[in-house]
């Protein structure tokens, strides 16, 4: 029975996309490479595919984060400052959970991003939910549409 990993996207399979890994055994998160080439403008945010979705179980989720190299070296961040990847947004009908990274240039230079540049990191967490929760709804669709 599968726990929790990380799968390539079908529209990115034979397309070069690693699946994650954690460097070593005491790391926590697993390194997300840029499944593409971009420049990152200054002042603008920037969407980088990744070609990954994530599976989970019930009542975990994935945060993912930028690698602290990105923002101490270059004045990268991520564009909502942690992106978090619910166990819904897996295979949704959208884009089938493909995981896609927002970052903003805060430099003056743009920064290019090469394929396979490790550009953040993902922690599968487990949540906690409140007395009387009793959410119900079904995700349909991809990034930012749960209540929309």
């Amino acid at each position: 029975m599968r726990a929790r990993g990380f799968e390539i996207v079908s529209a990115w399979q034979g397309r070069g996309v690693h699946l994650p890994v954690r460097k070593t055994a005491e790391s926590a998160g697993y390194d997300i490479e840029s499944a593409e080439d971009k420049d990152l403008l200054p002042g603008e945010v920037t969407v980088l595919a990744t070609g990954l979705k994530a599976y989970m179980g019930s009542g975990e989720y994935l945060a993912i984060h930028i690698r602290s190299s990105m923002g101490i070296r270059h004045g990268l961040m991520l564009a909502n400052s942690t992106g978090i990847i619910d166990r819904d947004y897996y295979d949704n009908e959208d884009n089938e959970g493909h995981i896609l990274i927002a970052v903003y240039n805060t430099g003056k230079e743009p920064y290019h991003v090469a394929k396979g540049d490790r550009i953040a990191q993902g922690i599968f967490c487990r949540y906690l939910t409140a007395d009387g929760d009793e959410a119900s709804g079904v995700r349909r669709g991809g990034v930012g549409s749960t209540g929309a």
